[in-house]
């Protein structure tokens, strides 16, 4: 009887087991593409409510002017870097939008020093200039050799741009170069 009870309670354990979602997998493939030496990121900002773009008249020096990170948004940040520690991944340089929402939430990550990039400004609100700004990120990207992996927070619109993947507020998307400066997205880590 106590046998039966063994194999049981194992069938329901592997069952479980067999249960877990597949981000688990997914994650773990995500974390290791990104512990790779030259290895890029782009995440999302975090959540910034409002709707997309900015209010008329905004003004990139005065962040009250802007759509802005929530507490939810602030958190996401602090728990995708928390994450990236966990899983030992080495940030070697972060980059991010002039946007207030992503400088915050590059900072919030707490992983390295972060320098604004105007290459990964809102392609949304500068349309006119969305090529010139796709095509500055590609350089970027593609420039990557490490040490470590470069992070970029940016904007959907821009990530939309260079990978086809519409990622939701505080996801990241791993990415590879490839040769003629095409951007391939090779795994994606949602928003903690």
């Amino acid at each position: 009887m106590k046998l039966r009870a063994v194999f049981t309670t194992i069938s329901i354990l592997l069952g479980a087991l067999s249960e877990l979602p597949e981000s688990n997998a997914q994650d773990r493939a995500a974390f290791a593409a990104l512990r790779e030496n030259g290895a890029v990121a782009l995440m999302r900002h975090g959540d910034a409510p409002g709707g997309t773009g900015d209010p008329p008249g905004f003004n990139l020096n005065d962040c009250s002017t802007q759509r802005n990170l929530s507490t939810k948004g602030r958190q996401q940040a602090v728990r995708m870097g928390q994450r990236l520690k966990a899983e030992r991944v080495r940030i070697g340089k972060v980059l991010s939008s002039p946007w207030c929402r992503c400088i915050d939430t590059a900072k919030l990550l707490g992983l390295a020093r972060v320098e604004v990039a105007d290459t990964f400004s809102n392609a949304f609100m500068l349309q006119g200039r969305s090529a010139a700004l796709a095509s500055g990120a590609r350089q970027t990207i593609g420039a990557w050799r490490g040490p470590g992996a470069l992070l970029v927070v940016t904007h959907g619109v821009n990530i939309a741009a260079l990978t086809g993947v519409r990622p939701a507020q505080g996801e990241m998307v791993i990415v590879k170069a490839e040769p003629g400066g095409r951007v391939l997205p090779i795994a994606r880590i949602p928003a903690p």
